[in-house]
């Protein structure tokens, strides 16, 4: 079975908030059994407009990338979010 990978790219704007956000996000992440392949850290756009902020996520399936995503409790962690930033997320399913 191909794993799940959710990826993320964010521009924060209120650290603080933000923070919260990822605090919160660890419930549902915990309970889809997903785990940080790559979160914030260094980067150097190379090519197109980028963003300084990139999370990758990996989980076991799609379905519980999918779950993750649009879960009950990624849903109260996203309300944390609102006004700290801007975030495109994709759900990809791994070879």
């Amino acid at each position: 079975m191909a794993k799940g990978y959710v990826i993320a790219h964010a521009t924060v704007t209120d650290p603080e908030k933000w923070g919260q956000y990822v605090a919160k996000s660890k419930i549902a992440l915990d309970k889809f059994e997903g785990r940080p392949i790559v979160r914030g850290g260094q980067c150097e756009i190379i090519e197109g407009h980028g963003v300084q902020r990139n999370v990758v996520l990996e989980f076991p399936s799609y379905a519980h990338a999918i779950g993750y995503a649009t879960s009950p409790e990624y849903a109260e962690a996203k309300a944390l979010r609102q006004g700290a930033g801007t975030i495109d997320i994709t759900v990809v399913e791994g070879v």
